[in-house]
């Protein structure tokens, strides 16, 4: 009676750790920085210089969603209620950036944000952000993933 016990007790945990594909959509997003590693399908290669990254971290206590495009800084709200991610009130530095193509990047990126309405998470370190159609518009990194 009592291997049938744990028997039973042993199968009911595999079954509930072993069903969907083992990611918490709960898991949170905040804490991190997350670095943009993709707009659309286009790859964005990492700047010599890890100032000119473009990336973002959300900050649980206080709602705020902070980062850079890679030459601007830009601030905003978020809401964030299982993989529904909305990013609101997005206000940027207006400083001249280095060059064109940076400058369209940023602009890439921050209308990706705004756009933003779910996340995805792959595993722990992979964070893909998709618009209302479920597209993914930017895909971004913890750093503790290998590229």
């Amino acid at each position: 009676m009592r291997f049938l016990f744990l028997t039973t007790a042993l199968f009911a945990s595999l079954l509930a750790s072993g069903c969907g594909s083992g990611i918490n959509l709960d898991e949170p997003i905040e804490g991190p920085v997350w670095q943009l590693e993709q707009l659309g399908s286009e790859l964005i290669e990492p700047s010599s210089d890890p100032r000119r990254n473009a990336q973002i971290q959300f900050d649980r206590s206080s709602g705020r969603v902070s980062g850079s495009g890679g030459c601007n800084r830009v601030t905003g709200t978020y809401e964030r209620s299982g993989s529904t991610l909305r990013v609101r009130q997005l206000g940027a530095t207006r400083m001249a950036c280095p060059n064109e193509a940076s400058t369209i990047n940023e602009t890439q990126f921050f209308a990706a944000l705004q756009a933003t309405a779910s996340y995805r998470l792959q595993g722990s370190s992979r964070l893909s952000l998709l618009d209302a159609s479920g597209r993914t518009v930017a895909t971004l990194s913890n750093g503790s993933a290998a590229r």
